[in-house]
C-alpha cells in the first residue's frame, strides 16, 4: 500500500450489472497481487442464501440494509479490489463512505449491458423486460456513479484485460 493513500480497497469497482465488475476485478487483483472481493457475496455469506433469495424472501428493504453494512466493512478491512453491487452507491452513507478511495465507475451502455446480462436470471431488478429495466436503472443510476467516481472507464466494446490494464495505469498515474 502506497504511504499517502487511504487505507482500505486499492481500487473500488462501481456500475451497472453487466459492467464486469467481477471480471475485472479478478483481472486487477490478479495484476497486482492482491485478494478480491464483492460485497454481493458478503451479504449472501451473512444472510445464508443468494442475493435473489433475499429479494423475494425479505424484499428489498432488507437486503440495502445488509448490503450498507457490508459495504462498510469491506471498506474498513479490505485492502485489494473491492466490487460493489450495481444498487449500493444508492445509499447516502454509502456514497459518503466511498469518499476518499479510489472508485473506478465502469461505464456500460444498453446494448453492451444486455448482451453481457442475457436474460437477467438470478437479478432481482431485471424481472418483466429485460432491456426496459437495464434502460432504466442505466438512466437512474449513472448519475449517482459519476459522483462518486474518482475515475470513469467505458467498458463497450473492450476485453476486460483492457479495462483493468487501463484502470492499473491510470490509477497508478494519480497516485
Amino acid at each position: 500500500m502506497a504511504p499517502d493513500r487511504r487505507p482500505g480497497p486499492r481500487a473500488v469497482l462501481v456500475g451497472p450489472m453487466g459492467a464486469g465488475k467481477t471480471t475485472v476485478g479478478r483481472i486487477l487483483a490478479e495484476r497486482w497481487g492482491v485478494g478480491v472481493r464483492d460485497t454481493d457475496d458478503d451479504v449472501e455469506r451473512v444472510a445464508g442464501k443468494s442475493v435473489q433469495d433475499i429479494f423475494v424472501d425479505d424484499g428489498e428493504a432488507a437486503f440495502r440494509a445488509l448490503e450498507r453494512i457490508a459495504v462498510a466493512v469491506a471498506l474498513a478491512e479490505h485492502d485489494g479490489v473491492l466490487s460493489l453491487g450495481g444498487g449500493a452507491v444508492l445509499d447516502p452513507d454509502t456514497q459518503a463512505a466511498l469518499a476518499g478511495h479510489s472508485v473506478v465507475f465502469l461505464k456500460v451502455g444498453l446494448a453492451d449491458a444486455s448482451r453481457r446480462v442475457g436474460l437477467g436470471q438470478g437479478r432481482p431488478l431485471l424481472l418483466g423486460n429485460v432491456r426496459s429495466r437495464i434502460k432504466t436503472l442505466l438512466e437512474e443510476r449513472t448519475p449517482v456513479y459519476e459522483s462518486v467516481a474518482t475515475l470513469v472507464v467505458d467498458t463497450d466494446g473492450r476485453p476486460s484485460a483492457e479495462i483493468a490494464a487501463e484502470i492499473a495505469t491510470r490509477l497508478e498515474e494519480q497516485q
